[in-house]
């Protein structure tokens, strides 16, 4: 018992320590993101672009998670990180070379983002597997909490540095910061010891890899609350998808604004996730939680309605909804994937993890092929004003389900 106790404070530290390498890439990323995106935006000028690129990011991700799951419960963890983190950073280098030689334009950006895509959908799913081997059952509420109100912060820092650097150098020399956010984060990840959750190997022989990704359907049938959660996120996440792929040009065209006015609608977004995360981090329960879940659902998209018919030029007050759609956002994640970690068998958190992100996900291309288009055809206000109007709808009724079916089991 009291080696097993030893073994959990060790593994915890481990975690911790691969952790915080984890948010210094992201801040990394986050700079990219957004110099890359809005370079995207002011070269293009175009909706249909700019779904496009969001698109060839997504539909990669959303293909190799399944994939990745299976494999972060069949061989090394630790490896796959490695793998998937420096080939994104190689490509980062790619894109770096390309804007220093003048070689670079729209169609190689929507290439690149594909391939970014594809080691992200390697990474996410793999790093949400290792969080309950690594992580004590009575702090993973709180560290999910915490995980988001720092992942918050870094994001409310990227786009503000990034807009602010882009005012002084080129984006060639910016997007540097990014490789070397790799290193940091790499040094750490080699260092700590990641456990392997592996079944017997008489087992595994017997096992096809299709049959491991069907054993996690099967166990997340067992789990309806988790089931039906994972229901409403991918409707929400359809609906959602225009915010985030048009937000640049409905900044830079609708509003009429510049990069300094997208990265302080983003920060003051970011600020919002910050707080929710420090609200998780500080409650250690959330009482009836599944209905707290399909609530919070209903507000973000009521929010999201808001700032569809924000007032021209009026970015404080766009910054602003945006904070409250940003605040909403951790609480809700924090919730589900607590109720995720603590029901899922730690030997099958691998492909769990990957069928919800591609639950989630697995609508999205359609959503973001579709998005340019009707951008296109009736301009982006009216397009986030109908997508939010019937997300609305659809949170009533999932509201509505989860009450009268769970709510005596929440």
């Amino acid at each position: 018992m009291e080696n097993n106790t030893i073994n959990s404070i060790s593994s915890f530290k481990s975690y911790v320590i691969f952790w915080i390498g984890q948010l210094f890439s992201l801040l990394g990323s986050s700079i990219s993101q957004f110099a890359i995106i809005w370079w995207l935006t002011e070269a293009s000028g175009s909706p249909l672009i700019l779904s496009m690129a969001s698109f060839f990011n997504i539909l990669p991700m959303t293909i190799a998670m399944p994939i990745a799951g299976v494999l972060a419960d069949r061989i090394n963890r630790k490896k796959i990180i490695i793998i998937a983190d420096s080939c994104n950073a190689f490509t980062i280098l790619f894109l770096i070379i390309s804007f220093n030689f003048g070689l670079i334009n729209p169609i190689l950006i929507i290439i690149t983002n594909g391939f970014l895509g594809l080691f992200q959908g390697f990474h996410a799913p793999t790093v949400s597997a290792i969080v309950p081997t690594m992580v004590p059952k009575d702090k993973l509420s709180r560290m999910n909490g915490f995980n988001f109100l720092l992942t918050g912060f870094m994001q409310i820092v990227g786009p503000v540095i990034a807009s602010m650097l882009l005012a002084f150098i080129p984006i060639g020399i910016l997007l540097w910061i990014d490789p070397l956010t790799f290193v940091i984060a790499l040094i750490p990840l080699i260092l700590i010891k990641i456990p392997s959750v592996r079944k017997e190997a008489a087992t595994a022989k017997n096992i096809s890899f299709i049959g491991d990704f069907k054993e996690g359907f099967r166990t997340l049938r067992l789990i309806p609350a988790l089931f039906l959660m994972l229901i409403v996120s991918m409707f929400i996440n359809f609906l959602w998808r225009p915010y985030g792929v048009l937000l640049p040009y409905f900044i830079l065209f609708v509003h009429e604004g510049s990069a300094s006015n997208l990265a302080l609608v983003m920060a003051l977004m970011n600020f919002g996730m910050f707080l929710g995360a420090l609200l998780s981090t500080i409650k250690k329960e959330w009482k009836h939680s599944t209905s707290f879940y399909f609530g919070g659902e209903l507000f973000l998209m009521i929010m999201y309605a808001i700032f569809a018919v924000t007032p021209h030029g009026f970015f404080i007050m766009m910054g602003i909804v945006a904070a409250f759609l940003g605040f909403i956002i951790p609480i809700m994640n924090t919730i589900y994937l607590t109720i995720m970690q603590l029901r899922v068998p730690a030997d099958k958190m691998g492909r769990i993890s990957s069928i919800d992100w591609m639950i989630s996900l697995i609508i999205s291309p359609i959503a973001t092929i579709l998005t340019g288009p009707l951008a296109e055809l009736i301009g982006v206000t009216n397009l986030y004003l109908s997508t939010a109007l019937l997300g609305i709808i659809i949170s009533v009724i999932f509201w509505w389900i989860a009450h009268v079916k769970l709510s005596k089991k929440d």
